[in-house]
């Protein structure tokens, strides 16, 4: 069934057909051959029966704070380098999680936006965040566009997408998946572009005569729900954002696919590629789901990255693996691959790169 699974995955990225999602009964599917998402029951299972390693230090049935100060430490990015980042160069600042703020060809982009305290739809139900958040909806600088990939809590707060609105307002473009729009009206939202993959639309212009920036809904291979009873009624996705100077590419949420192949093809390569590195156990519920730090190579090389930017750990505690075993399993597979660790690593919570054609530095 996996051979199978490989070879169909295979041909779709050989073929020159970039797939579209397909709607059945009101539901997205994906539309290449894989597994899918273990059920209910399964899922229970896996969680049940299998060690978790995640290893959060803790004292008083809290988080140990002294000792994620060590591991785990966070940066407050500075005010005026935020306001002001490199005309000519990509800015890029890991917020926590999923979260980024990138600075490019003239606009301030956050993708899925998470500055809560925790995410869920409750806060005693709620994960809570185990790092605190580097910076404030307050203390960012003008934001032009947002993405959002999927609407799982720990991509789309309610709270956040509030405090967003209500500081910027109009000047705020939201990019969507498609199914997502009401949702984001309904908190308020004006701008808000609903996209299916494949899908493009040029931003408005930031200064008469210059060039739009693009913004490309590409696929992943996920799932969608936040309720009992909206399965896969929003579709998900990646992002590629295609500027004049740069280019960006957000895989956000996904298992490993030939899919990244195709994006690659079709936008790469890209100078700046966020993708994650955790929450992968127990890999028998998440590998469909979730790319793990080996996978996470294959990614930054099938869509012909420049650098990338480990996300998707550090956070949130929603998985099995050691809370510090991402970039150290992520080291590894870079070594086996004969990858310098220059070209895809980590950075701390609150602190910002400069990437330039030559070369890069943190600030």
């Amino acid at each position: 069934m996996a051979a199978q699974s490989q070879k169909d995955d295979a041909e779709v990225a050989e073929s020159g057909e970039y797939p579209k999602a397909k709607r059945e009964n009101g539901m997205f599917v994906i539309p290449w051959s894989t597994p899918g998402l273990p059920s209910a029951l399964n899922a229970m299972k896996w969680f049940m029966t299998s060690p978790n390693d995640s290893n959060l230090p803790t004292s008083f049935y809290s988080y140990d704070n002294k000792e994620l100060d060590r591991t785990l430490p966070v940066l407050s990015p500075d005010k005026a380098t935020l306001d002001s980042p490199p005309p000519n160069d990509v800015q890029v600042t890991w917020i926590g999680h999923a979260t980024v703020l990138v600075q490019m060809d003239g606009l301030n982009i956050l993708t899925d936006p998470v500055f809560n305290h925790y995410c869920g739809m409750a806060r005693m139900i709620g994960v809570k965040r185990y790092r605190p958040l580097p910076c404030t909806v307050d203390e960012l600088p003008d934001i032009d566009a947002v993405c959002i990939s999927h609407n799982h809590y720990d991509h789309l707060d309610y709270t956040t997408v509030c405090d967003l609105n209500n500081r910027f307002g109009d000047k705020i473009h939201w990019y969507v998946p498609m199914g997502l729009r009401k949702w984001m009206t309904d908190c308020g939202c004006h701008n808000v572009v609903e996209l299916e993959w494949w899908e493009e639309h040029a931003h408005p212009k930031c200064t008469e005569g210059s060039e739009a920036v693009k913004f490309a809904f590409t696929p992943a291979q996920h799932w969608c729900r936040r309720g009992l009873n909206d399965m896969n009624k929003v579709l998900w996705g990646s992002w590629s954002i295609i500027g004049p100077q740069h280019r960006f590419f957000f895989a956000a949420d996904s298992g490993y696919c030939q899919i990244f192949k195709q994006i690659g093809k079709r936008y790469g390569p890209f100078d700046l590629a966020a993708i994650p590195i955790g929450a992968y156990e127990p890999r028998g519920l998440m590998y469909f789901q979730h790319a793990n730090p080996q996978e996470a190579v294959a990614i930054h090389q099938d869509v012909n990255s420049n650098f990338s930017l480990a996300i998707h750990w550090g956070t949130f505690n929603l998985s099995y693996e050691h809370y510090l075993d991402p970039p150290k399993k992520l080291i590894e597979s870079l070594n086996n691959k004969g990858i310098p660790q220059a070209r895809f690593h980590t950075i701390k919570h609150g602190e910002i790169k400069v990437l330039t054609k030559d070369k890069e530095s943190n600030i």
